[in-house]
């Protein structure tokens, strides 16, 4: 991980900060800004989102699709936690706190779109930065490859549906038009684009991949925090009005991924799966696609919604909250080591 990431909650910080200063400074721009749509989609916006994740894309091989085999248990345990429990646990923890616990602390007219916000948080699985969490942890990097392939297939399928599943169940009104448009976009398209880039790339050998994506590195993580800049801008009256609300929306988001990092190690303890490979499936398990969740809120809600203001939460807390589950797995070891192999000796 290098300076940037990994004081990554830093720059978002500030971001926060310029963002709500030029907001109250210059409002005739941003709201001109936010005029430049087409099709319910900001241009502006799209165009930082491409320039985000398309590098990220970049780095996932789907030829490791055909390496699936190789841990079937531990690739069964991840898309498990990610798929069928880590968007519902999250929508139930947004329904109970948002609507219940912290519902006099909140504003009355955002409430849905503050849990509509953390559903599609949940909904995606982490693409670029799982690569960086897995080799602090020594993890297996042909099952993060082969994993990280695998959610992004399914992403492209799954996204929606769950997302307007959870939408539904919650009484929120589903835009399926803007939500497929947003799929679209900001995830079908890029990934077509990436892998033939990638491919192209390639063809040039494996050192100018690399150093296209060193290169590419920066204009990703500015182009993220551009778009927390225009997004706190829009957002800095709320915000200066209720400051508690970014600390309220951070709990389900910390608890959600303590608890979806524990269960997917503690599964793979369970099936006897290698250390090396629990700790990519735990941090996989845990993190969120926040690129894509912040690119969706606002095309479905809008830059002034609490969807697009819960989504950057995430962005916020991500860093320490995995650098903390990097921790809890490398100093467990030894405990882990012992429950798995008592679980491989007591398989048929």
């Amino acid at each position: 991980m290098n300076t940037f990431e990994r004081y990554l909650s830093l720059w978002v910080a500030l971001c926060i900060l310029a963002g709500i200063a030029l907001g109250q400074w210059a409002p005739d721009l941003f709201r001109s800004i936010g005029r430049i749509e087409l099709a319910q989609v900001n241009l502006p916006v799209g165009l930082l989102i491409w320039v985000m994740i398309v590098p990220m894309l970049l780095k996932v091989n789907f030829s490791a699709l055909g390496q699936v085999r190789q841990h079937w248990r531990g690739i069964g345990v991840t898309l498990f936690v990610n798929w069928a429990v880590k968007p519902f646990s999250m929508a139930l923890l947004a329904w109970l706190f948002i609507r219940e616990v912290f519902a006099p602390w909140l504003p009355s007219d955002q409430l849905d779109s503050y849990i509509a916000g953390l559903i599609l948080l949940a909904a995606a699985p982490c693409t670029a930065m799982v690569f960086v969490w897995s080799r602090l942890t020594q993890g297996d990097p042909l099952f993060t490859l082969s994993q990280v392939a695998l959610n992004d297939t399914l992403m492209v399928f799954a996204f929606a549906p769950i997302v307007g599943l959870l939408l539904g169940l919650s009484s929120i009104a589903v835009p399926w038009a803007t939500l497929l448009l947003s799929v679209i976009l900001y995830l079908v398209l890029p990934v077509i684009l990436a892998q033939l880039w990638r491919r192209a790339l390639l063809r040039q050998g494996q050192a100018a991949f690399e150093r296209t994506l060193a290169r590419l590195g920066p204009f990703s993580m500015g182009a993220l925090l551009a778009t927390l800049v225009l997004l706190f801008a829009f957002q800095g009256e709320a915000i200066l009005a209720q400051p508690l609300v970014i600390a309220l929306l951070a709990v389900p988001i910390l608890i959600q991924v303590l608890f979806n990092s524990a269960l997917a190690y503690w599964l793979n303890r369970l099936v006897g799966e290698s250390h090396s490979v629990a700790c990519p499936s735990a941090l996989i398990g845990a993190s969120n696609f926040f690129e894509l969740a912040v690119a969706a809120a606002i095309s479905l809600f809008g830059f002034h919604s609490g969807a697009a203001l819960a989504t950057v939460v995430g962005v916020l807390i991500e860093v320490p909250l995995m650098l903390l589950v990097v921790r809890l797995v490398n100093g467990s070891r030894g405990w882990y080591e012992r429950g798995a192999l008592s679980s491989r000796r007591d398989r048929p």
